[in-house]
């Protein structure tokens, strides 16, 4: 057999080696990220805690935490629950995206004010800001350690 020939198998098996060797790292590295992501409790976002409501349901001081889309209505399907008359079915939505927060408005008959401002389209909120839904404030706060 040629010498040449016996160098190029032995680079292919080599290259077949180095190939799995590659993969079987990369599947064990899955593999514990998948295992240490089960093991962590699913961490909050933030929370919403209540400023001021007329009725007093909720109370003000409860909060409510906060998931990455959360929606904030008076129909028992959303994320919060606020029975308050001014308050629409499917009334506004906040989501988690990159490192900030959004509320948006979802075609309320009264509106979502941010800092008193009533919003149209999709805005961000900073932690301290406040969210009036209705008659209902809240305020938007990082999750506790």
């Amino acid at each position: 057999m040629d010498p040449a020939v016996l160098a190029i198998w032995v680079l292919r098996l080599l290259f077949l080696a180095l190939l799995y060797l590659f993969l079987w790292a990369v599947a064990r590295a899955l593999l514990r990220d998948l295992r240490a992501a089960a093991r962590e409790p699913a961490t909050e976002l933030g929370r919403l805690v209540v400023v001021a409501t007329p009725s007093g349901d909720p109370p003000p001081g409860s909060a409510f935490r906060l998931d990455a889309v959360t929606s904030i209505g008076r129909d028992v399907n959303n994320s919060i629950v606020l029975e308050d008359d001014f308050v629409s079915s499917s009334h506004a939505a906040l989501t988690y995206r990159g490192r900030a927060w959004y509320v948006e408005d979802l075609g309320s008959t009264n509106g979502t004010f941010v800092n008193g401002a009533r919003i149209d389209e999709l805005s961000p909120v900073a932690f301290g800001d406040e969210i009036q839904i209705g008659q209902v404030r809240l305020r938007l706060e990082r999750a506790r350690t």
